[in-house]
């Protein structure tokens, strides 16, 4: 996959290249602006009590949001066939948005300084993986079978520890959940990369689903390695 270009016409190897970079330039703006749109939901929602009531009265509202996130995630994977670009886009963007609810639980538990420097440090590591990805000539798609059994493992690992409730265990699973989502950032980028290859950029639709599933999958990416980072190095709040 890494070295396609170098058997390609020159002529077809430069469209193809345009077409990797138009759909990328999506896929980084639709990503920016659902991070953006958490944040400052995350940061409204932490501000305002009735919203602090509203969702940390009971164990519900937690519950709710995180199974329409759930259904979000599903519905834009298992649906982008059968929906518009701009349907998808707008469903991530609501994702975003509920997401933004569930983590304002973080500005609560953890100091402004401590998440600042998470997310200086997730973008960095986030950036350089992405960046690995889409540049590389090493064919990294082996990287996913491994990628996703670890992810299963720290899935299982976090719900048996809930019960355990071990310190150590915990401090484990967040190095190795950094570890594993850095590893798929580079794995998803090639991906997106591979899919952007084999459509035509003049197909808005089509690239325009390719942008929003790609916005997805590197947006839980760089989520998921931001609330490690803070789980382990966090400072919490008196």
């Amino acid at each position: 996959m890494a070295n396609y270009e170098n058997y390609m016409p020159y002529s077809t190897a430069l469209d193809t290249t345009e077409s990797i970079n138009a759909i990328f330039r999506k896929v980084y703006q639709y990503m920016a602006f659902g991070l953006i749109l958490t944040a400052v939901t995350a940061y409204l929602s932490a501000s305002s009590i009735t919203m602090i009531r509203l969702l940390f009265s009971s164990r519900a509202p937690m519950i709710v949001l995180c199974v329409a996130e759930i259904g979000l995630v599903i519905a834009i994977s298992a649906g982008i066939n059968r929906i518009s670009a701009s349907t998808a886009r707008t469903l991530f963007f609501v994702y975003s948005l509920l997401n933004g609810l569930t983590c304002s639980v973080v500005l609560l538990v953890y100091t402004g300084e401590s998440v600042y420097k998470a997310f200086i440090s997730t973008a960095g590591m986030f950036g350089a993986m992405s960046l690995y990805g889409l540049y590389t000539k090493r064919d990294i798609t082996t990287w996913g079978s491994f990628l996703i059994m670890g992810l299963w493992g720290i899935i299982i690992a976090s719900v048996i520890n809930i019960f355990i409730g071990s310190s150590t265990t915990e401090y484990v699973i967040s190095i190795l959940g950094i570890i594993i989502f850095m590893g798929l950032t580079a794995y998803d980028t090639v991906k997106i990369k591979m899919t952007a290859a084999s459509y035509d950029s003049r197909d808005e639709d089509m690239t325009g689903k390719i942008a929003v599933i790609g916005a997805l999958q590197l947006y839980l990416d760089f989520i998921n390695i931001f609330l490690y980072l803070l789980r382990l190095f966090g400072t919490r709040r008196d």
